[in-house]
């Protein structure tokens, strides 16, 4: 059986991978890109949203920094907002059409899912 520290008094919480501080942490550096099949697909979701519509973009295969300058860019050229939740980008509104021309410039491969 192996002693792991969880929590030090003089550091706070420990990584269970590196058993380093958390802040300290070697092991979200070494974070790799999520699966993807290489299609991004892009769906208009109003299910639980009191009827209001909200572009879901699902596939990309970047980790959470790029992602989230990527959501930047998306909200700033459909001038809406949005959010990042679990790895799926959400832009508010029905914005298919422009986001699909904006990633296959991007060289992504996009799908409209969906509807």
């Amino acid at each position: 059986m192996m002693n792991r520290v969880v929590y030090s008094t003089d550091s706070g919480r420990q990584c269970p991978e590196c058993n380093k501080p958390k802040k300290q942490c070697v092991c979200k550096q070494r974070q790799t890109e999520p699966a993807s099949d290489g299609i991004v697909r892009l769906q208009l979701q109003t299910k639980g949203r009191k009827g209001k519509g909200v572009t879901l973009i699902t596939g990309i295969p970047l980790t959470s920094t790029p992602l989230k300058q990527l959501a930047k860019e998306l909200k700033q050229r459909c001038s809406t907002g949005g959010a990042i939740k679990d790895g799926v980008i959400e832009i508010q509104g029905d914005q298919r059409k422009v986001l699909e021309r904006i990633l296959l410039d991007r060289g992504y491969t996009v799908k409209i899912s969906g509807g």
